[in-house]
């Protein structure tokens, strides 16, 4: 009788466990994230609600991404008991991952807008429009690390596999300029050594010319394999371990992968990605990244999880990062821009246009290109839309707000 008692006890509480286990996942996603209910606003200038609107709504989910985990910073200078500086600084932990506007109205030319806005704790969205990328050139730091019997697919080959899994995302358009490389000097990459006064950076000349949004590079830092020049020990045992160590070696794999803005030239995601193989760590010249001989390889299998990583990596890094695009052509009143269908545009989609305002910015005495201040001009409302560009109409005729081909266009 005891034992039969023992074992419906221990059999409860297996079955506990298991129920708990099985609730546990589910409070956890519950717990990742909550609605709050905010109100933003925003003054409406130049008789342009829209764009006000656009703006409210903006400054209500920066209200609703501070009742979040806030990081909160200050600094305070004092000179001669007077203060000279006092600034503060915010930094939110969580993602939007929803918005719904639920009332607006204006008031005395101030535009509100009422919003529940779901937040994420881990830090990622849900993107409405796809973004276009284009990869460059991987190359090597030190040349003499890949032998002349190996694979040279490895340059171009790594990018264009990165640049494969992001289109299979779905929230990319990709392109590949592998043959273009941003960095002479690899090893200091991703500093740009090619920097001429006044002129835009090669990475935002890549963009404008290809119309893409971000520009994918990197270097391959590492596929050194170790010495077989030196062993350790003397005698026939170690005479043996060097004659193996030609059939059997051990490989460092080190892959950076870079991400720049290609409107502005800044760096937005850096990832250094390394890993060690033992066998035989030797890619034949005949086979190509990607492919089902390459990954069969202990090299190329590392080096494929590293691109499927980056992949996932660039992707979620990319996730909250909005949509952009160039105004190609102005026709009267109607605004063409280069994004359409492919890039899940619809009819009645509103983006905030980004105008032209004051002279060029400079770095470094001139040398340092980041180029002309863009502030929020305007609103276009999408009216029409094929495969590859949209046509819009602005609040205020563009003649009137300055708006020039070349001037970008964002999701907000």
């Amino acid at each position: 009788m005891t034992k039969i008692l023992f074992k419906c006890i221990v059999t409860s509480l297996i079955l506990l466990n298991l129920s708990c286990a099985d609730v546990q996942p589910q409070a956890q996603s519950q717990a990742r994230t909550h609605v709050v209910t905010v109100e933003g606003q925003a003054a409406i200038s130049k008789g342009m609600p829209l764009l006000a609107r656009k703006q409210a709504l903006q400054d209500a989910i920066r209200q609703a991404s501070m009742q979040s985990s806030v990081d909160i910073r200050s600094r305070t200078l004092v000179d001669q008991n007077n203060v000279s500086l006092d600034t503060m600084s915010m930094r939110t932990a969580a993602a939007v991952s929803k918005t719904q506007v639920i009332k607006e109205w204006t008031a005395d030319n101030i535009y509100h807008v009422a919003a529940m806005v779901e937040l994420s704790a881990d830090s990622s969205c849900a993107p409405r429009y796809r973004k276009r990328i284009i990869a460059t050139a991987f190359p090597l730091v030190k040349q003499g690390q890949v032998s002349g019997y190996e694979t040279t697919d490895l340059y171009g080959g790594i990018p264009r596999e990165i640049n494969n899994l992001l289109i299979e995302s779905g929230d990319f358009i990709g392109s590949n300029a592998t043959h273009v490389n941003l960095y002479p000097r690899a090893d200091v990459a991703p500093e740009l050594e090619d920097r001429r006064a006044y002129q835009p950076s090669k990475v935002m000349q890549i963009a404008a010319s290809n119309g893409m949004q971000f520009v994918l590079s990197g270097v391959i830092r590492d596929l050194e394999i170790e010495s077989t020049e030196y062993m350790r020990g003397a005698g026939p045992l170690a005479y043996v371990r060097s004659l193996a160590r030609d059939a059997v070696a051990r490989r460092g794999i080190g892959i950076d992968v870079y991400v720049h803005d290609g409107l502005t030239g800044a760096l937005l995601f850096q990832q250094r990605y390394i890993d060690d193989v033992i066998g035989d760590v030797w890619i034949p010249s005949t086979y190509s990244v990607g492919s089902e001989r390459f990954n069969a390889t202990t090299t190329g299998n590392k080096i494929a999880k590293i691109i499927e990583q980056a992949s996932t990596d660039v992707r979620q890094s990319l996730s909250c990062y909005p949509f952009a695009t160039r105004i190609v052509e102005i026709k009267n009143d109607k605004v063409v821009i280069d994004a359409g269908a492919q890039e899940k545009l619809n009819v009645g989609d509103q983006l905030v246009v980004y105008g032209s305002s004051g002279e060029d910015l400079n770095l470094d005495g001139g040398y340092g290109f980041v180029g002309k201040d863009k502030q929020p001009v305007g609103v276009l409302t999408i009216r029409s839309i094929a495969p590859r560009y949209a046509v819009g109409s602005l609040e205020v005729p563009a003649r009137e707000l300055g708006v020039k081909v070349g001037d970008w266009v964002k999701s907000w």
